[in-house]
């Protein structure tokens, strides 16, 4: 992207998707600042980019970031984390006019739900991330930070939420890398999210696609895989759009739509084959959870 000097590249293939949505809602795993060292190629599994990647996201569409990801302080070549790297990141996200949630300069921020009126219907987002992560990204009520994803957090969120919303919309950084299948305590988590009040539940953070499940009657995305990455094996290349529906508050269903994301950060639509294959892999990790919903999922090809 710095040698291109265009942040916008990325987006070609997917970008009349992204803005032809009611509302566009991304995961933020990386930062975003022009004080943050730029490591390029190197690997130090620092996620750094620069402020105007967040106006290349506002071009593309996007209306929200959720942030409370793993990567939301790296710092590049210091190789540790930063708050300031983090409060760059929402700052520039900010200037450009996409919203943020699950990050902040301390923990009430953090907590804090964002809520959208479209077509008069009030759609609010929480943002947690797991307790498995680094402790010092965490928030707390004097230091900057992402929500935890803890019970107790998550009630006072979704409570938040539940308040000023019609839809509740968690949004959740969890499970394990590089495993299709949700772990048991997604599956906990989930169940708190739902017990808490969440209308649906979209997580990501492992790389590839997960499973999908419906639970309690609430549908639980546990996982879209990567959108923008430059990881190596096959199965992180992949990933899937979400593209949900309502009619007024009420839920009507989904559609997948396969992507492929090729090393210079280019996301294409996958070709029939590569997007057979992105479903077959969601179809089996969804078939390898443990029996507890109602129904099984119904999964759309583009």
């Amino acid at each position: 992207m710095d040698e291109n000097g265009n942040p916008d590249y990325l987006y070609e293939e997917v970008r009349h998707l992204i803005r032809g949505a009611d509302l566009a809602v991304g995961a933020l795993n990386a930062t975003m600042s022009d004080r943050v060292a730029q490591t390029g190629c190197v690997r130090t599994f620092q996620l750094v980019g620069r402020s105007n990647n967040a106006d290349a996201a506002a071009r593309a569409g996007f209306d929200l970031m959720s942030v409370a990801t793993n990567h939301i302080k790296d710092c590049g070549k210091m190789k540790s984390w930063c708050d300031y790297a983090m409060l760059d990141t929402l700052d520039n996200l900010k200037r450009v006019g996409i919203q943020t949630v699950g990050a902040g300069q301390d923990l009430a921020q953090a907590l804090q739900p964002v809520v959208f009126t479209i077509h008069g219907v009030r759609f609010g987002f929480v943002s947690l991330g797991d307790r498995k992560m680094a402790e010092n990204i965490f928030a707390r009520p004097d230091y900057p930070g992402i929500a935890e994803l803890t019970p107790e957090n998550i009630q006072l969120a979704m409570e938040e939420a539940r308040k000023i919303a019609d839809v509740v919309i968690a949004l959740p950084h969890w499970g394990n890398e590089d495993n299709s299948i949700p772990s048991m305590l997604q599956r906990q988590q989930a169940g708190q999210l739902i017990a808490a009040g969440a209308d649906l539940i979209v997580g990501n953070h492992t790389h590839v696609v997960q499973a999908i499940d419906t639970l309690e009657g609430i549908p639980v995305f546990f996982g879209l895989g990567n959108f923008i990455f430059d990881q190596d094996l096959r199965p992180q290349h992949q990933g899937v759009i979400l593209s949900v529906k309502f009619q007024g508050a009420r839920y009507l269903g989904y559609e997948l739509i396969p992507t492929r994301v090729y090393p210079d950060g280019r996301v294409h639509i996958a070709i029939p084959a590569e997007a057979t294959e992105v479903i077959e892999r969601i179809q089996f990790a969804s078939q390898g959870i443990t029996p507890t919903s109602s129904s099984q999922p119904y999964i759309s090809k583009p």
